[in-house]
């Protein structure tokens, strides 16, 4: 007889599939790894079933314990079928921006769920970081698993999902890609993966309000970048010791709305009918696959669970219009913004060799307030009139220094179907313009002047 001695014996050997219709005009071959064939829905079951054995293993998890754990649904689930099939009870905390289904789930299959505030410090005594701790504390013989800084989050996609996505591709992976939470699928696989073969290029994907990918870009976490979001799943307030950025070459962000609409689009459009943060991974992906994928190249992005979880926010039209992520009119892109521009469209640069005074001369001649800055034909800095301003006033003599001593990082490229949404998003205080190629392939700046003038016109 062929059969399992349990649900948890089933997890693993996810299967790829590969994408046909979102991914349109994008090179190369793009496979999803659906996770919600796990029996938990995600792959949240691989990592929650490697924590309890690895207690237990420790003597952390003694029979009849109580697992306790802050998650946003999908661990919880992994771990209350482990529970299940060990005899363990499960206390979980969740933030409030989770889903009703999430918490029906979870409760459905035995745990004691409490919700929490979303919008307060990590180490806010009611965080949901917080209560967890504060539960295990006061229950006796109980496991706190910890996802986040729990190594064998990372440890469970090195041993199983890794191996599985180099099974299933013959080793011709050449890009990999996950969104970024707890960083265990995107960190264990990554591992994985480069150990194979040093040149996979690895993609973290992180949503606007989380501090990942400044992070990684700069090595400064920014309070500045952390603010409230819907997406569920991924970003994170905080860095988890799961996270190995050295693994991570590249990050996306992702907005709201964006992985909302990708999400639907999986589900009519390739017969996928997956999470939020599915949506968030794609879409990040294929943003990423644009600009660098070439034809004989093959990409593995990482679904994480199913859509049952969302059936009541991006499954929800009503939901899906009450947060502006079903309107009608065209959203602008940075191609049509760059196509209304008015001018002779030239991009005026000065070298990196020149003055202050020259570039304050320059900027003020031909009326803009940001300057890229260019040695050998790259772009190697950026000036912005605020900025040269502050560094006037607090020394009056770099007027006659080069430019390359007081310049700021150069401004970032955009693919040109960027929406408003997200230009508007990455425009702000620090980032004052974005650049992007025209369609004879030239270099061409968007500033908030531009984003104001767009929606106007509008």
């Amino acid at each position: 007889m062929n059969y399992y001695q349990s649900m948890i014996d089933t997890i693993g050997n996810t299967p790829l599939v590969k994408l046909n219709s979102v991914n349109r005009g994008v090179l190369g071959t793009i496979l999803g790894k659906v996770e919600y064939f796990n029996p938990g829905n995600s792959m949240k079951d691989r990592m929650a079933i490697k924590m309890i054995e690895d207690a237990e293993a420790r003597g952390d998890l003694k029979p009849g314990g109580t697992i306790v754990e802050g998650t946003s649904g999908n661990t919880g689930m992994g771990l209350a079928l482990a529970a299940i099939a060990k005899g363990y009870r499960c206390v979980f905390t969740l933030a409030d921006k989770q889903s009703r289904e999430k918490i029906d789930i979870l409760r459905a299959v035995g745990a004691e769920v409490i919700v929490c505030p979303t919008a307060v410090a990590p180490d806010d005594p009611r965080s949901y970081y917080s209560v967890a701790q504060r539960i295990t504390e006061e229950t006796e013989n109980s496991y706190y698993p910890n996802q986040y800084n729990n190594l064998s989050n990372t440890v469970a996609h090195y041993e199983t999902t890794g191996p599985e996505i180099w099974r299933d591709t013959e080793g011709k992976i050449t890009h990999y890609v996950a969104g970024v939470g707890t960083g265990g699928s995107m960190c264990g696989v990554a591992r994985y993966l480069k150990e194979q073969n040093p040149d996979v290029v690895t993609v973290g994907v992180d949503t606007y309000g989380s501090v990942f990918k400044k992070y990684k870009e700069t090595g400064v976490f920014d309070e500045k970048e952390v603010y409230p979001y819907l997406t569920e799943g991924i970003g994170e307030d905080i860095l988890p010791a799961n996270v190995d950025f050295s693994l991570i070459d590249h990050f996306v962000k992702v907005t709201d709305k964006d992985a909302a609409i990708m999400t639907r689009r999986l589900s009519r459009e390739e017969g996928m009918f997956v999470g939020w943060s599915c949506g968030s991974a794609v879409w990040g992906a294929l943003e990423w696959a644009k600009e660098h994928l070439k034809d004989d190249d093959v990409m593995v992005i990482i679904l994480p669970d199913h859509g049952t979880r969302y059936l009541a926010k991006v499954y929800n039209d009503d939901w899906m219009r009450d947060h502006g992520f079903l309107e009608n009119r065209e959203y602008s892109t940075a191609a049509t913004i760059i196509s209304k521009q008015s001018g002779e469209h030239a991009l005026t640069t000065i070298s990196q060799e020149s003055t202050v005074a020259e570039a304050l001369s320059l900027m003020t001649s031909v009326n803009i307030s940001q300057l890229p800055v260019t040695a050998n034909d790259e772009f190697v800095g950026s000036l912005s009139d605020t900025g040269l301003l502050s560094n006037l006033i607090d020394d009056p003599t770099i007027r006659d220094i080069a430019v390359q001593k007081v310049m700021e990082p150069p401004f970032q490229f955009v693919p040109a179907d960027t929406t408003l949404d997200v230009l508007s998003s990455m425009i702000n205080r620090d980032c004052q313009a974005v650049m992007v190629r025209d369609r004879q392939g030239l270099p061409r700046i968007i500033t908030q002047h531009d984003l104001l003038e767009s929606i106007s016109v509008a």
